[in-house]
């Protein structure tokens, strides 16, 4: 049996948490913070599929976090294990709700996520809530999207 080497990040890679400002440019923000750890981890070779993808889905939840919760929000990621876990905490109280893509004008962020990632969820967290999901960052079968 031929074993491919899988990008994993270094022992110790663990988690990393950021918070931004209420304000327009935390987004772009964010999604550079999402390249720039998955490069320090070294999860970026290959296509860069798992970093467009995470791009993308934080940039949703970010957006979902200032438009809703017109606050400071905080950001962390974690890898372990093959997965990768991005996290948006923010002080609103309302879990997102996935909408039909096809009928609404908009809000289709979450229709992204519930697509493009392995899992995802919402749970209170102090006064607001962490909405999260995770992808695979690894080749193999049950790894990466859907």
């Amino acid at each position: 049996m031929l074993y491919t080497a899988y990008p994993q990040p270094p022992l110790g890679a663990g988690c990393s948490s950021t918070d931004y400002a209420p304000c327009p440019t935390s987004v772009r923000e964010a999604r550079a913070e999402v390249r720039g750890q998955l490069e320090r981890w070294g999860l970026t070779d290959g296509d860069g599929d798992l970093a467009d993808v995470a791009e993308l889905l934080v940039s949703e939840l970010a957006t979902n976090a200032l438009r809703h919760s017109a606050g400071r929000f905080r950001l962390t990621l974690c890898a372990a294990h093959g997965v990768l876990r991005c996290e948006v905490s923010d002080g609103g109280r309302s879990a997102p709700r996935v909408l039909d893509a096809e009928t609404a004008e908009s809000g289709r962020g979450m229709f992204l996520v519930e697509a493009l990632a392995l899992r995802w969820g919402c749970h209170p967290e102090g006064p607001g809530k962490t909405v999260w999901f995770e992808l695979g960052t690894c080749g193999a079968d049950g790894c990466g999207r859907r």
